[in-house]
C-alpha cells in the first residue's frame, strides 16, 4: 500500500479473527504501544478484541487487511455516552494514513451511535506517533498515570488519558 491508496473500512465479526490475528500478534510482540502481552494466544486475543461490548472494524487496502479497530462505551450506565476505542495498524503499514482513516471512521461511527465524546484511557506516553496523531485530531491530554505501562524495553512509562468531544 502506498500513501494515498484507498482504504476500505468495514464492520467485522469474530469470523474475521484469522485475518485480524497477524496484526494483533505483530503489535503485541512489539510490546511498546499496547498492553496485550507479547505471548498472547489467538484465543485470548479473540476474546479481548471481539469482546461483547466491542463493535469491530477492519481496514483494507489493495485487498490486504492493514488495520483494525473497535469502538465501545467507555463506561456503563451514566457514563455510556462517552466512547472508547482501540486501534492497531500492521507495523509495515504505518505512516500511510491507515490510523487516520480508522480514527475518522470511528468518529462517524461513534456519532451515529449517539456518543458525545471519545476518551482513550491507556495511551502509552512514549508512543509519540499515536500521541501526535490523536492531538492532531483534536484530542487533549486530560490525565496521566505514572509508570502504568511495563514497556517491552524493560522500564515503566506513563500512560495518558486523552479526550475529545465529537
Amino acid at each position: 500500500m502506498e500513501r494515498g491508496d484507498a482504504i476500505e473500512i468495514e464492520e467485522a465479526d469474530e469470523n474475521r479473527m484469522d485475518a485480524v490475528w497477524p496484526i494483533i500478534r505483530e503489535v503485541a510482540a512489539e510490546s511498546d504501544t499496547d498492553s496485550m502481552l507479547p505471548t498472547i494466544t489467538f484465543e485470548e486475543a479473540k476474546k479481548i478484541w471481539f469482546s461483547e461490548s466491542h463493535r469491530v472494524f477492519t481496514a483494507s487496502s489493495a485487498g490486504r487487511l492493514v488495520g483494525t479497530y473497535w469502538v465501545a462505551p467507555n463506561r456503563f450506565g451514566l457514563g455510556s455516552h462517552v466512547a472508547n476505542a482501540g486501534y492497531m495498524v500492521h507495523p509495515d503499514q504505518r505512516g500511510r494514513g491507515v490510523a487516520s482513516a480508522m480514527l475518522e471512521h470511528s468518529f462517524n461511527t461513534a456519532r451515529a451511535e449517539g456518543y458525545r465524546a471519545m476518551q482513550f484511557n491507556y495511551v502509552v506516553s512514549t508512543n509519540e506517533i499515536a500521541v501526535r496523531l490523536w492531538k492532531r485530531h483534536g484530542f487533549k491530554e486530560v490525565g496521566r498515570v505514572p509508570q502504568a505501562f511495563a514497556h517491552g524495553r524493560g522500564d515503566f512509562v506513563d500512560v495518558l488519558i486523552m479526550h475529545r468531544f465529537l
